[in-house]
């Protein structure tokens, strides 16, 4: 969750500054690393999650909505702001509200680019899969903004599980990823991915191929693409992720909230660690999920 934060708030930074040298820079005047609306709605989750143990999608948006109320100012797009206006103007169930967003709900990353807690609370559960898009449908009641969300959220929890110290071999990550997709638009991504890693493409061209835009179909599979290029080094995958063009913030969202699951937060540079804002919640928040979890399961 940390490493999803300083990859969101480096991101954020990036599209005034997209060289890496410039950016490097930038990075070191800053006193403080400043978050968007893509950690702030991680961050609604993992309060939910730990309010509920589980999702609760009223009690879910009515967070989402909370947070949004305290600080609209991050930087959301104009979906989620939509639902909560419906929600609170006719008490539909957001479900409802967020399918009738755009004819048939967003297919947006903004349920992907938040779903870090999840992929840590429910990795290893069968139910992933199932919790994820209850948690995606809230704000984006797309097929496959929920189905993005739910690959993004198995990414997490299969490097969550992984050991660092040992020979990260990426094919089996990267099958497990296209079989758990369910729609043709995400699963023939995640096949071109698989593709590009065992060829070894550059990063320009997988960004080319895969996409850097704000449709889940068109970011998420290159941010798995950042932390693959690069699984054994934090900084790599996130400079990868951030420096390709695009929606530069939530793609070092997705590509570091991987990268930080598998590496571990000793991983995250320091220095950006003890400059990113409210470390102290976010860490807070995912040790209380990771208590839970380990509650949650037998043994």
């Amino acid at each position: 969750m940390v490493g999803s934060a300083v990859g969101d708030a480096i991101g954020e930074i990036a599209f005034m500054n997209p060289e890496r040298n410039v950016l490097e820079e930038a990075i070191h005047r800053r006193d403080r690393l400043f978050y968007t609306d893509d950690t702030a709605m991680a961050l609604g989750l993992a309060e939910s999650l730990v309010d509920r143990s589980d999702i609760d999608q009223h009690h879910l948006g009515e967070t989402f909505r909370q947070n949004y109320d305290k600080e609209p100012w991050r930087g959301y797009a104009s979906g989620p702001p939509a639902v909560f206006a419906a929600v609170k103007k006719t008490g539909m169930p957001y479900r409802e509200a967020a399918r009738r967003l755009f004819g048939e709900g967003s297919f947006g990353n903004g349920a992907a680019m938040r779903i870090a807690p999840l992929g840590l609370f429910f990795a290893g559960s069968p139910d992933l899969r199932e919790k994820a898009c209850l948690s995606a449908e809230v704000t984006h009641a797309h097929a496959v903004g929920m189905d993005g969300a739910a690959v993004q959220a198995r990414a997490v929890a299969l490097a969550v599980s992984l050991d660092p110290k040992e020979d990260f071999t990426p094919d089996p990550f990267m099958d497990d990823l296209t079989v758990f997709s369910r729609t043709d638009e995400i699963r023939q991504k995640m096949i071109l991915l698989g593709m590009l890693v065992r060829k070894s493409a550059p990063p320009e061209e997988a960004a080319l191929l895969l996409g850097q835009g704000v449709a889940v179909q068109e970011s998420m599979p290159f941010a798995i693409y950042a932390f693959l290029h690069s699984p054994g080094s934090f900084e790599e995958c996130l400079y990868c992720a951030v420096l390709n063009g695009g929606d530069r913030d939530t793609l070092g969202a997705m590509a570091c909230a991987v990268s930080g699951a598998y590496l571990g937060i000793d991983a995250v540079p320091r220095p950006w660690r003890m400059k990113l804002e409210n470390r102290s919640h976010i860490e807070s928040l995912a040790g209380k999920l990771w208590d839970l979890r380990r509650e949650r399961e037998p043994g």
